[in-house]
């Protein structure tokens, strides 16, 4: 159990990583060699994925001329839910 908690833990970590790195690749106007912009493309490779289910449920919410994606929200709220449910 404590091996399925300290996984469920290290997703969250790499979760939160992953949602930082966005945030600075869509706003730093990096270059496409920038070791960030890799781990990012890396880390997206294996998020989007599981995404992509809760993307076609729940669509983006419209915010004027963009919109807001809420999946990963919760996506982090599941994992949070099955945390608490089994550790």
């Amino acid at each position: 159990m404590d091996l399925i908690c300290g996984l469920l833990q290290l997703v969250i970590y790499a979760f939160i990583v992953w949602i930082i790195l966005s945030y600075i690749v869509a706003f730093g106007r990096l270059p496409w060699g920038h070791p960030v912009r890799k781990v990012y493309d890396a880390m997206s490779s294996v998020i989007n994925p599981v995404l992509e289910p809760i993307r076609r449920v729940m669509p983006g919410v419209r915010l004027g001329g963009m919109s807001l994606d809420l999946s990963p929200l919760v996506l982090f709220f599941g994992i949070e839910i099955v945390r608490s449910i089994i550790c």
